[in-house]
């Protein structure tokens, strides 16, 4: 789960999924930056503190780790300039992070409700952009979160649907799909991917890996071939194709058949 830090000369940092695993591991510390980010408010408070600088300074409580100011932070900016799509993304990803905390605290209640907070903020900034694609991807992991696997799925059709065709939203769907058991759903939408952007390697190694979970090396290893061709500097895609031996020579012109 992403931070948008991107609507200023503002920290830039977190830019992959993995943040969602980076809990906390020091309660002290976490304590002590409480404190310090309470400090901080006071002084912004009193000073006619403005949007980019409670920005800056939820920014700098992410970096430890510390959502609950962060969020807070993240609200006080978003009185001053309401539906900042960047923002409003930023405190629904505070409050997934809060409520993964309450799971391991094992306090339901409280996680299920930090999980309303993050669905209304990240519905808030697709209202205000719907191509937003980090705010489209971070409402159905809260909904996932949530249980609510349904309306998940229905969030990822609609965006596929209505939110301006991409090979990335037709690898979400897929991946939704797939992961309820609907393979042929899925692999429809892999292909559709790879059509809509067949000169994009993402796409054919969405699909190889796909058809690898499913026993079809001989399929995927066309698509590899072809992410190859479009990208030889992925290590993962050389890899796979170093231990079949299947290395495809690069022509001088690129191509898009194996």
């Amino acid at each position: 789960m992403a931070f948008n830090f991107t609507d200023g000369p503002e920290v830039n940092v977190m830019n992959n999924l993995n943040v969602m695993n980076n809990l906390h591991k020091n309660v002290g510390s976490r304590r002590l930056c409480g404190a310090l980010v309470l400090a901080a408010t006071v002084a912004l408070s009193g000073c006619g503190a403005n949007y980019r600088d409670f920005r800056r300074e939820g920014q700098a409580a992410v970096l430890r780790h510390d959502y609950g100011p962060a969020q807070y932070m993240f609200s006080q900016a978003e009185r001053k300039k309401p539906r900042r799509v960047a923002n409003l993304h930023d405190l629904a990803v505070c409050h997934v992070m809060l409520a993964r905390q309450k799971f391991e605290q094992m306090n339901s209640a409280a996680a299920f409700r930090e999980l309303d907070h993050a669905i209304a903020y990240y519905r808030r900034a697709i209202d205000a952009a719907p191509g937003h694609e980090a705010s489209l991807e971070g409402l159905n992991i809260a909904l996932e979160l949530k249980g609510q696997f349904d309306e998940a799925l229905r969030q990822a059709q609609w965006a596929a649907d209505f939110v301006g065709p991409s090979a990335k939203q037709q690898i979400f769907l897929a991946q939704e799909l797939e992961q309820r058991g609907d393979d042929d759903g899925a692999l429809l939408r892999y292909r559709q991917a790879v059509a809509m952007e067949p000169s994009n390697a993402m796409p054919h190694i969405a699909i190889a890996k796909f058809l690898m979970r499913h026993d079809n090396d001989s399929a995927a290893v066309g698509h590899l071939q072809i992410a190859y061709r479009l990208d030889p500097t992925d290590r993962w895609v050389v890899d796979e194709l170093a231990v079949r031996s299947a290395i495809p020579q690069l022509a001088t012109a690129t191509s898009s058949t194996p």
